[in-house]
């Protein structure tokens, strides 16, 4: 990937000839690559034609994931066979232009693909701690899903900006010509690991924990409505999906800062004989992340799962039950069973439902034969 490069021309041509694959390394290296490549654009391709193909998909949390799927897929794209190319064969064959991009983008692409999974996060801490304060409108959603892009470009400019490709004898080299070489490269890269990995892990946790909490930690009162339990249920599925997601990217990128930091620390690493299958497999986890997060949709998420059979109902194989159809019907503000209305239930007190409503705003109140007082806000239909 492009921080591997970011040495001075010297040691990236001492490691360019001191390291040559067998063939059937590279054969299994390819493969292993290869695939990656193929499930990721495959996954992420569907995972884009459910939201925008179908309306009820279109929520603030599906948009947020639609981002995250054109950032994974289209690092799957155009980084990772040449980043496999490269890392394998040691020589760069695809000029200055592409050099500077092939360094710039796969960091801007995962810090839009991080950040977006803190946003995400954030929209579901507001939805369920705050659920009667204004979510992420869709307005609101395209000018963040703007601005983690634009964060993610300025802090990967100097990768571009810093790129160059030196002809060495039999071979061309693409690196990044750090003003101070390797101990710039090193800061570069401690800055990267807390700002693209550490700092948004650590906000996500603690969102998600404060999610859980109240999730998870309270007791449901006996005398709830079938929808309230409804709509309880669907919160926590969609928060265990992503709470998966998130641990699913961190175990992936772990050991990649890992070893930038620690052969940044031990530079005498670099010279170890089995450092470029060490750097190999490391690069493969982490561009592994890419196609992980549609099987995890899949799995863990009725309607996407729903979607993918509806891809792939050409296929013999694969049954498309009435149950699947209605997941991706758009339902109407009524209260059954079908409502999209967030609902919180309550028996009823001396406190006076309708003065407390008009304070609420825009909220309304139901009374049911069960004498149970039902206030819904009227919100988007649930994320789930």
């Amino acid at each position: 990937m492009s921080l591997s490069n970011s040495s001075n021309s010297t040691n990236s041509s001492q490691f360019a000839h001191r390291f040559v694959q067998a063939p059937w390394r590279v054969a299994l290296w390819a493969m292993a690559y290869v695939a990656v490549m193929l499930v990721a654009l495959t996954g992420n391709a569907l995972t884009a034609w459910v939201i925008l193909a179908h309306r009820r998909m279109r929520t603030v949390t599906n948009y947020f994931l639609l981002n995250l799927a054109v950032a994974d897929a289209s690092m799957a794209a155009l980084n990772t066979p040449v980043n496999f190319i490269y890392a394998a064969r040691g020589e760069w064959y695809f000029g200055l232009g592409y050099c500077r991009f092939h360094n710039f983008y796969p960091v801007a692409a995962l810090f839009a693909s991080i950040y977006t999974m803190t946003a995400i996060a954030v929209d579901r801490y507001m939805a369920i701690i705050h659920p009667l304060k204004p979510r992420f409108s869709a307005t609101v959603t395209k000018v963040v899903i703007v601005c983690v892009w634009g964060a993610a470009v300025v802090l990967a400019f100097p990768l571009c900006f810093y790129s160059n490709t030196r002809n060495v004898p039999h071979r061309t080299l693409c690196y990044v010509a750090w003003p101070r070489r390797a101990d710039d490269a090193f800061m570069y890269h401690i800055i990267v690991a807390v700002l693209m990995y550490l700092l948004p892990l650590v906000v996500m946790a603690i969102t998600y924990s404060k999610v859980g909490v109240t999730l998870w930690g309270s007791s449901v009162p006996g005398y709830s409505s079938e929808n309230y339990l409804e709509q309880l249920q669907a919160k926590r599925k969609v928060v265990k999906m992503m709470v998966v997601v998130v641990v699913t990217f961190a175990v992936c990128w772990l050991p990649y800062h890992v070893y930038f930091i620690v052969t940044g620390l031990n530079r005498q690493l670099s010279k170890w004989k089995s450092i470029q299958q060490v750097y190999l497999a490391v690069v493969w986890l982490a561009m592994s992340s890419t196609m992980y997060n549609p099987i995890i949709y899949c799995c863990l998420n009725s309607r996407f799962r729903a979607g993918f059979k509806r891809a792939f109902r050409w296929c013999p194989f694969i049954h498309m039950s009435q149950s699947d159809e209605m997941e991706l019907r758009i339902t109407r503000f009524h209260p059954t069973r079908q409502s999209s209305m967030f609902t919180l239930t309550r028996l009823e007190s001396s406190t006076d439902p309708l003065t407390q409503s008009s304070r609420q705003s825009p909220l309304r109140v139901e009374h049911h034969p069960n004498n149970i007082w039902t206030t819904a806000a009227l919100w988007p239909e649930t994320d789930q």
